[in-house]
């Protein structure tokens, strides 16, 4: 059998390096035998995330255009001229067979230096709004694999294929896995429990309006599981000392977070998307509206128009919170309404349809990418 080799690039946040990682690992089962590079921008989270996963990676010179005049846009065309330049290298020196691009603007010269040396590519856009880099690439790539439906906005219809995101598959035991959440979080099986979401760095509007409003939850009758990031622990933690708070850092057992919850507050990164809809409990998207193109908003937007979550944005948290809270917590068959509808959306084979589109590339001659 042939030893394939298979370069992924993506990064800059985790949105983009997990999903990559979650393609290698299960290519790597796939073909035991294969080689594997993947290739980030210099300094940022992918160059310690991935060699943690067991892979070698390296780092080009190029990062994103700010959206105010800086140094560092104008540093842009000689680090874009790096990157290419670096890309060939990489692409002439390791010789894959196909490419992947999890978006990120790592993959942008990664990806047109690997199409225009004629290696089969493929990408995969997380989000319900393509990001830049994605949309930039589509035309020169073989197959593109989406999450959401109406993807043809920004990609040629016929190169689409909808796989869904990678995701952790012990998600698919949330049933059976409650009594041990409870257990693990020491939570009371007689109260429900509010799961508070906000990221491992955290997020500071949520942790404020929690901080706000967690007197007003606790009142409801509920128990709080708040991870509220490793930025904003110590100025949080004081909350330990209420009953039915656990304020956490980070949570590395979210499989059992998530089986113990019996309602999510959540942002809507493309991830965490994907993993609320595997889970299957009501939710409500706070979208973070600092990141490109505004995509968790849009992400959210694409669940809640199918009755499947709520969403509240961050302008609207000191005036709607309450009541929509209120609202969901005292009527049980709209959270079962919510829970069964995203629980619809999910795709847990995402991983392994993505697998079987970059296998249909491993069997393209050079002429048909000519």
């Amino acid at each position: 059998m042939k030893t394939y080799k298979f370069i992924l690039s993506g990064g800059g946040t985790g949105g983009h390096i997990y999903p990559a990682i979650a393609i290698a690992d299960a290519l790597k089962a796939k073909y035991p035998q294969a080689e594997f590079l993947f290739v980030g921008s210099q300094d940022r989270m992918e160059m310690q995330k991935v060699p943690q996963a067991g892979y070698k990676i390296e780092g080009l010179w190029i990062a994103g255009i700010q959206r105010k005049l800086t140094w560092s846009n104008l540093m842009f065309p000689f680090k874009l001229i790096s990157s290419l330049f670096k890309s060939a290298r990489i692409i002439k020196k390791f010789k894959p067979d196909v490419v992947i691009g999890t978006g990120g603007f790592a993959s942008g010269p990664l990806l047109e230096m690997a199409t225009r040396y004629h290696v089969p590519a493929l990408i995969q856009e997380q989000n319900s709004f393509a990001g830049i880099t994605n949309k930039l690439l589509a035309k020169k790539v073989q197959k593109i694999c989406v999450a959401y439906d109406g993807m043809q906005q920004f990609f040629p219809e016929e190169k689409i294929v909808k796989t869904g995101n990678p995701v952790r598959l012990d998600l698919l035991k949330t049933e059976e896995n409650r009594e041990a959440g409870l257990a693990k979080f020491n939570l009371d099986p007689n109260k429900k429990t509010l799961l508070i979401l906000g990221g491992s760095l955290g997020a500071r509007a949520i942790n404020r309006l929690i901080d706000r409003e967690l007197q007003f939850i606790l009142d409801r009758d509920l128990q709080v599981i708040w991870q509220c990031g490793q930025l904003y622990y110590e100025e949080y933690k004081a909350h330990n000392a209420k009953e039915h708070v656990q304020v956490l850092a980070f949570i590395d057992t979210m499989n059992l977070a998530y089986a113990a919850a019996d309602v999510i507050i959540s942002r809507a990164g493309a991830g965490s998307v994907s993993e609320l809809a595997l889970v299957g409990k009501p939710v409500i998207f706070i979208p973070s509206p600092n990141v490109a193109e505004d995509h968790q908003t849009k992400n959210a937007e694409a669940i809640v128009a199918k009755n499947a979550a709520l969403l509240l944005k961050e302008n609207e948290l000191e005036t709607h919170f309450e009541s929509e809270f209120k609202k969901l917590i005292d009527d049980q068959n709209r959270q079962n309404e919510l829970g069964t509808n995203i629980k619809k959306l999910a795709l847990p084979l995402a991983t392994q349809r993505i697998v079987r589109e970059v296998e249909s590339l491993l069997k393209l001659s050079k002429q048909d990418l000519e």
